[in-house]
């Protein structure tokens, strides 16, 4: 292990309620989330800090912070234009960063 701060792919484990929640959907829905959870493991930045770091999302994607008044806080990536979301944390911590997913919800 080097003291040198990790960088993407970052690790992200699912709550066993998001993961639940993931499992129900319909397969096209899955794919949407999937998409989205590779877009979060694969950012430079988890939570798109600074001015157009989203604009490297795919259309229907975007991520916004869960309180405008915490931006180091739990985020928010939505997907299919909306009609679903991921709620997660980033940890940028030297060893073994990770990204938690808390919530999975489409509609």
């Amino acid at each position: 292990m080097t003291s040198d701060f990790m960088g993407p792919p970052w690790q992200a484990d699912w709550t066993k309620e998001a993961e639940d929640g993931r499992n129900t959907l319909p397969a096209a829905a899955q794919a949407w989330v999937d998409a989205a959870r590779a877009e979060l493991v694969t950012a430079q930045d988890p939570y798109f800090r600074g001015i157009d770091k989203a604009a490297d999302l795919p259309a229907g994607m975007s991520v916004e912070p869960v309180q405008s008044t915490r931006p180091g806080g739990a985020h928010v990536i939505y997907f299919d234009h909306g009609r679903g979301w991921l709620r997660y944390v980033f940890t940028p911590r030297t060893a073994d960063p990770q990204i938690v997913i808390d919530e999975c919800i489409w509609l």
